[in-house]
């Protein structure tokens, strides 16, 4: 990438620039920008989010010849937040508990996964939706800290809408299933 095109890059990141993160600077639904394109292409072929009660993911596909790459996963904590829309999450730093807040991995064809280097600074936005079954459209922006790790220094922003799919647990032993049927016995033998 030549130096021009970084300082016009540099220049769009700092005009994102809001409040104590970053926003996607008018992404069209479900892309992704940013100078993590200098690693790998953000191509983007499909679109999926997932909730459970204990994260929001979003992640970013592209099909590649017989192959589908997961171009982008971020994975945000909902420890001690209320993901709703309107609200925006602080993607930096660690929950309560002192895991991280947000995760960025990706994984290409043929390539071993890579979790990129920890979020520096960015955020996440919901302009509606966020709850399974739920039609879902928001963006989020970061940037990651420099040093060793893979990305570092870089930044990466997206902009998503789709429906949000249940990830949950499923039933703790000894619940019932919906529609109120018991779960099957694991120790009883098929009749």
């Amino acid at each position: 990438m030549n130096r021009a095109f970084r300082t016009l890059a540099a220049v769009g990141l700092a005009a994102c620039v809001s409040g104590a993160g970053l926003a996607a600077c008018g992404l069209a639904d479900n892309t992704l920008a940013g100078s993590v394109s200098e690693l790998f292409p953000l191509d983007v072929s499909r679109v999926e989010a997932l909730r459970n009660t204990e994260a929001f993911q979003v992640s970013y596909y592209r099909n590649n010849d017989l192959d589908v790459d997961l171009v982008v996963r971020l994975t945000v904590s909902t420890e001690g937040l209320d993901l709703r829309p309107g609200s925006k999450v602080d993607l930096a730093g660690t929950t309560p508990s002192g895991q991280a807040r947000a995760t960025v991995v990706h994984l290409g064809a043929g390539e071993p996964a890579r979790v990129l280097a920890p979020v520096q600074k960015g955020d996440l936005q919901l302009e509606s939706g966020g709850n399974p079954g739920e039609p879902t459209r928001g963006n989020f922006s970061m940037s990651f800290v420099r040093g060793d790790g893979y990305g570092a220094g870089r930044n990466l922003e997206g902009a998503f809408s789709v429906v949000t799919q249940d990830a949950s647990f499923g039933p703790e032993p000894g619940q019932l299933l919906d529609g109120g049927v018991p779960p099957p016995d694991a120790g009883t033998p098929p009749d």
